[in-house]
């Protein structure tokens, strides 16, 4: 089974102002899809916390999700937070967040979330609306399990070359 952690980046669901909605829903989506959520917050927006949470939870985790954050308020500061930790980009898996955000709505186009690997795992920003991150885990789950097994050193056939994982 594999291993999530979910991260909501939020100053007022950090300060108890605020139902965490979107949290639950990509950690309902993830236990749906047959992961195990081994790591899960709530935190402000806080550069250094967020940066902190995310290393400690690779450290136990598969797929780091996280959600809020990414816009273009002086305090969305989670995908500073992100670059500070991954190692590699991983470009594609944003603007794919972003193209099938883009089918719903223009402000799509606002958010700076990213996604990247630091060591054998993923960590990808959701926008911190719940329709929005349940529309990004909705487009990401088909490709999930062949990027996981990609970056923990599988070699499983590319599924469009019909071979199973």
């Amino acid at each position: 089974m594999r291993r999530a952690g979910v991260l909501t980046i939020s100053d007022r669901c950090a300060a108890g102002e605020a139902e965490d909605v979107s949290g639950r829903v990509l950690e309902e989506a993830l236990r749906q899809a047959g992961y195990e959520i081994t790591r899960r917050a709530v935190l402000p927006d806080e550069r250094m916390l967020i940066a902190t949470w995310l290393r400690e939870a690779c450290d136990s985790c598969d797929l780091v999700l996280t959600t809020g954050g990414t816009g273009f308020a002086p305090r969305d500061v989670t995908p500073e937070a992100t670059r500070d930790v991954i190692e590699r980009d991983a470009p594609g898996v944003a603007e794919l967040l972003r193209l099938e955000g883009l089918k719903k709505t223009p402000f799509a186009a606002l958010s700076r979330g990213v996604a990247g690997i630091r060591g054998r795992t993923l960590i990808i920003n959701l926008p911190g609306s719940p329709r929005a991150a349940l529309e990004g885990i909705e487009a990401l789950l088909p490709l999930l399990p062949h990027a996981l097994d990609l970056i923990q050193g599988q070699t499983a056939t590319h599924p469009s070359q019909g071979g199973t994982q």
